[in-house]
């Protein structure tokens, strides 16, 4: 097992962080960014690409964290290759000891710097997650050619927590934790009350107990980003009262810490609730602030 997946397995309340590889050939600056963050989150998140836009490679990046002793979760999208070499990859993070994988679709080139850019999609991230269970279980490709050694695959899967309405089914997650995902990182969701119900109904559903659920939250930086990310990105919940309470702060990054900790402690205390997944645009500095706050008012 991995750090991460004993602790989930024990019941412990998992904090995780993310960091965006720097555009850079230096791996010196990647390590910069992560070392505060070692021995405080218990994993770290390398982006594939996020935001359609180039840097380090995921790959490199996971496995310069391995290196300096931080557990990586490696983030691959469908966008940017082909199944081969998707499955080049997973053995490529096999081989370098890299065991927790986030499957992600990746965010459209439009989005990106590069427009142009061509989207491959040759697989959708129920396929990868399946691609990544049957290399780890049978060590053999789709093709049936069997690949020596041993992968340990932690395998993830991203969701977006809404306030269910009535008839709403998790589709899409149960088809991911068929597939073989067995934890869900997601989309900022500040909304403690929304989570209980999302919970809940995913409960109903036999999800709870065969997913281990972190909830995406946000040390917010200003007002201003609270509210361009509520309503520009998308699956994200941030309350207006916490806008708010932004737009009165007077030291607004200090106020943003403060509602993260919060959110954190209540969250903790909704028992289907496995951990947090702590994202920060452009605030890294605030997350191990964070993570070092909320662990003094976890009790699991």
């Amino acid at each position: 097992m991995t750090r991460l997946q004993d602790k989930l397995a024990k019941g412990r309340f998992v904090l995780t962080a993310e960091v965006t590889p720097p555009v850079s050939f230096d791996r010196g600056e990647l390590v910069a960014k992560a070392s505060p963050l070692k021995g405080l989150a218990d994993a770290v998140n390398v982006t594939d690409g996020a935001g359609a836009r180039p840097h380090l490679g995921a790959l490199t990046a996971a496995a310069t964290l391995l290196e300096q002793g931080i557990e990586p979760i490696l983030q691959l999208t469908c966008r940017d290759r082909n199944r081969i070499a998707l499955q080049s990859d997973l053995i490529s993070a096999a081989a370098w000891g890299i065991e927790n994988l986030l499957m992600l679709r990746g965010d459209d080139p439009s989005a990106g710097d590069q427009p142009d850019a061509k989207a491959v999609f040759d697989l959708d991230t129920r396929q990868l997650t399946e691609l990544a269970r049957r290399l780890r279980d049978t060590s053999e490709l789709p093709t049936g050619r069997k690949v020596t050694g041993k992968a340990s695959f932690f395998l993830g899967a991203a969701d977006s927590p809404i306030d269910p309405p009535p008839g709403w089914e998790p589709k899409g997650l149960i088809a991911k934790q068929t597939a073989g995902a067995q934890f869900v990182q997601t989309q900022f969701c500040m909304d403690a009350g929304i989570v209980r119900r999302y919970m809940a109904r995913l409960a109903e559903h036999g999800l709870a107990g065969k997913l281990s659920f972190l909830i995406g939250v946000c040390p917010l930086r200003s007002a201003k980003s609270a509210r361009w990310m509520k309503e520009k990105l998308f699956g994200t919940i941030i309350p207006d009262a916490y806008v708010e309470r932004m737009e009165a702060a007077s030291d607004p990054v200090a106020e943003g810490k403060r509602i993260c900790v919060e959110v954190i402690s209540e969250l903790a205390a909704i028992p289907d609730v496995a951990g947090c997944h702590i994202m920060a645009p452009n605030n890294d500095a605030a997350v191990a602030d964070v993570i070092v706050e909320a662990r003094t008012l976890i009790k699991r």
